[in-house]
């Protein structure tokens, strides 16, 4: 044997000793890596649970602190005229469906013990909307009776919009968001259901025949929402309907089962107590997009007359009584928080604080 070639057979074991401790070191990296991966996702997990749960007790510590307002427990609905509304007040009760005297709306508020992100309310009957935040997130409707005892529950659809009852509160409408959260956002989706106070279901308003002009609207992008219940007729009521972004306003039969334009550009309607007006927010485009202003319609003559409200507004508006609206506007300086403002009906008028900290408002007269 040359001595090259005993150099070359000594030196193989090294090299296949080598070549095994490389193979062994690939065959860790990825090992390494994975172990790696798994704690960084552990410890985000962790620190995300940690955020989560402190967010958790730093709300709940804010709403069991001290109310900014004056406040005490309702153990039913006040038996003179009131106001009740979803309470933003920071602090013990936030978030509770709340009343006022209509006499003395700034005066102490009564807390119904029951948290609603709408809420509605008759003499004899509250309607209200909730989230129930856990996982997965879900969405119920609750009735009241004059006693604040509840009557009957069901689950939602969707994200709470919008809730009215019928004058004679046999009626209850619900409107929630299935799909997006504004009715300006592209992709929206709604679900609008009037159900009876003894559990009779109406349906999805989507369901009944849309007719324009004596012709079905067939389209299959329309969205209902914003019922308002017309004074002494058991079956009928204003609503919002919409396809390929035009808005109109629609006088409903729950008998006939039909949804009849009238007019467009009128969103969210709320009759007046005498019947003659319809309070509504009016886009400046006359589409889904664009500022809402407060309107008027004059439903014999068909006047509209847009009212010296300059703020957008999101929320469905309420007559105080047949001169003036009320509504609820979000504070610029709190996301969480809103007041209900008031502004006469006439052409000009001055929009006014009427209650602080407040949303969603329903006046029982």
């Amino acid at each position: 044997m040359s001595r090259s070639t005993a150099e070359t057979a000594a030196r193989v074991p090294e090299a296949t000793e080598d070549s095994s401790l490389s193979d062994t070191q690939v065959s860790g990296t990825p090992r390494r890596r994975l172990l790696l991966l798994l704690v960084v996702a552990a410890l985000a997990v962790a620190g995300a649970g940690s955020y989560g749960l402190s967010a958790f007790l730093q709300e709940r510590a804010s709403h069991e602190a001290a109310s900014t307002v004056k406040v005490v427990l309702a153990t039913s609905l006040p038996g003179e005229p009131f106001v009740m509304f979803r309470n933003t007040a920071p602090g013990q009760g936030y978030g509770q469906a709340a009343t006022v005297a209509l006499a003395d709306p700034s005066g102490e508020r009564a807390l119904s013990g029951q948290a609603c992100d709408r809420v509605y309310a008759s003499k004899e009957l509250v309607s209200c909307l909730r989230t129930i935040n856990g996982i997965p997130t879900k969405y119920e409707a609750e009735t009241y009776d004059a006693s604040l005892r509840r009557l009957d529950s069901w689950t939602l659809g969707g994200i709470p919009s919008r809730t009215r009852l019928s004058g004679d509160s046999s009626l209850i409408a619900t409107t929630v968001f299935v799909a997006g959260h504004s009715y300006a956002s592209a992709g929206f989706s709604t679900e609008t259901v009037i159900r009876g106070r003894d559990g009779t279901a109406h349906g999805n308003l989507e369901e009944f025949a849309l007719i324009s002009d004596g012709t079905r609207i067939k389209a299959s992008d329309r969205n209902i929402w914003g019922v308002t219940f017309v004074p002494g007729a058991p079956t009928g009521f204003y609503a919002t309907a919409s396809s390929q972004g035009h808005i109109w306003l629609v006088r409903g039969d729950l008998a006939a089962r039909t949804l009849t334009v009238l007019a467009s550009g009128v969103e969210c309607p709320s009759i007046s107590p005498d019947g003659t007006r319809i309070a509504f927010k009016k886009s400046t485009t006359g589409t889904l997009v664009g500022h809402r202003n407060i309107a008027v319609l004059e439903l014999a003559s068909g006047t509209q007359t847009v009212l010296a409200e300059e703020r957008d507004i999101d929320d469905q508006l309420e007559w105080l009584d047949n001169s003036t609206v009320v509504y609820g506007v979000p504070r610029d300086d709190a996301g969480q928080d809103s007041d209900v403002w008031a502004v006469s009906a006439e052409a000009g008028a001055a929009p006014r604080l009427f209650i602080e900290h407040a949303w969603s408002p329903a006046v029982v007269r």
